[in-house]
């Protein structure tokens, strides 16, 4: 049984409210102001929050602004009751993040087709969904059924790259967020002599290439597959119909873009201070916690030197002379241009 959280001062209002509720099935609590409300919401964490907006102690928009700080309750729905039907008042409440508005007086079909409807669109956005493109379009075709997702993109565009296609190159205006659905791929930038600095590595079930989007710049750098590999671009009219809709979509893509800036900033530190035959231990330990399948006893990946020299940020030759060292040193397998990680623990704890 969902519960529903109503906020509102006028008593007749308020048990009539709740009456209307209950006899729909719903679980119902009452609060009498903004800030008796924001505290059971704390508590209870309701499915969905029915707020009057002219209340006494704390107003509608004071326990929305307040509950949008908190975590824990900043996603839940959020109608707003209103005898006041001005423009600049839907405005301020809608712009704040409320989902919905009701003006007084309203009728039970209303009231419940609006809770219905924000119920629905709040699973739809909690729902996790699977990382692979049909799982994907379920959850950008679900979306469509909400009136305010409605005018998302119909086609998808999908390629087929081979092994060092370039998907997008640095100064080029982005066209959406990538996502990968077989391959691996890299992202690099490089200096005005041509040499390169892998910054990321991605796999099946990566997004990229979203922050460029969000800073609404050109790319800053460039990415290029490690190995055929199919791709699946999210035009960015989906993408930003997403992200501004509904915030557990933003809340991943926010967590995302902390991740990304977190291992930056720690691959600027290890560069600074680790030693070369450190960094080559730790791309290759980086390297198998990025591509080793589940199930295998053993990691092994086809990856030229160079790459992995722009992983570390040091000359090819170096690199070679490294591994030729691990392997004499029984820690790895050379094979052509195949690496095997035979003691990743070693690896793992290798010192300068």
């Amino acid at each position: 049984m969902k519960k529903i959280l109503l906020i509102e001062d006028n008593k007749d209002v308020r048990e009539n409210t709740a009456e209307i509720l209950k006899l729909a099935n719903y679980n119902v609590l009452t609060a009498k102001n903004g800030k008796e409300g924001v505290e059971m919401a704390q508590k209870e964490k309701p499915d969905l929050i029915i707020c009057d907006i002219m209340m006494p102690v704390l107003d509608g928009h004071g326990a929305l602004h307040m509950l949008s700080k908190n975590e824990e309750t900043a996603s839940i729905p959020f109608i707003f009751l209103t005898a006041k039907a001005e423009r600049s008042d839907f405005r301020k409440g809608m712009e704040m993040g409320a989902d919905d508005y009701l003006t007084k007086p309203f009728d039970d079909v209303e009231l419940l087709n609006a809770i219905e409807s924000r119920l629905k669109k709040n699973n739809i956005l909690k729902k996790e969904f699977s990382k692979n493109i049909e799982g994907i379009n379920d959850f950008i075709n679900q979306a469509k059924g909400i009136e305010s997702l409605k005018k998302l993109s119909e086609e998808r565009d999908v390629r087929i790259y081979k092994k060092k296609d370039d998907i997008y190159t640095e100064g080029s205006y982005p066209k959406g967020i990538y996502f990968i659905s077989k391959g691996k791929v890299k992202i690099y930038k490089a200096n005005e002599f041509g040499k390169e600095l892998i910054t990321e590595l991605h796999k099946e079930g990566d997004f990229f290439g979203y922050l460029s989007l969000l800073q609404e710049e050109k790319h800053t750098s460039t990415a290029t597959t490690l190995e055929d590999s199919q791709i699946y671009m999210i035009p960015k009219e989906d993408f930003f119909a997403l992200i501004y809709k509904n915030s557990e979509v933003s809340k991943k893509f926010i967590e995302m873009l902390s991740n990304n800036l977190r291992e930056t900033e720690l691959q600027l530190v290890k560069l600074a201070y680790n030693s070369v035959r450190k960094r080559v231990a730790e791309a290759l330990v980086k390297l198998s916690d990025k591509y080793k399948k589940e199930g295998d006893t053993k990691f092994s990946m086809h990856v030229s030197r160079e790459d992995l020299a722009n992983i570390v940020g040091t000359a090819t030759e170096t690199v070679i002379r490294t591994l030729s060292d691990f392997k004499e040193d029984k820690l790895i397998e050379v094979a052509g241009g195949t690496i095997t990680i035979l003691n990743y623990d070693k690896l793992a704890r290798m010192k300068n």
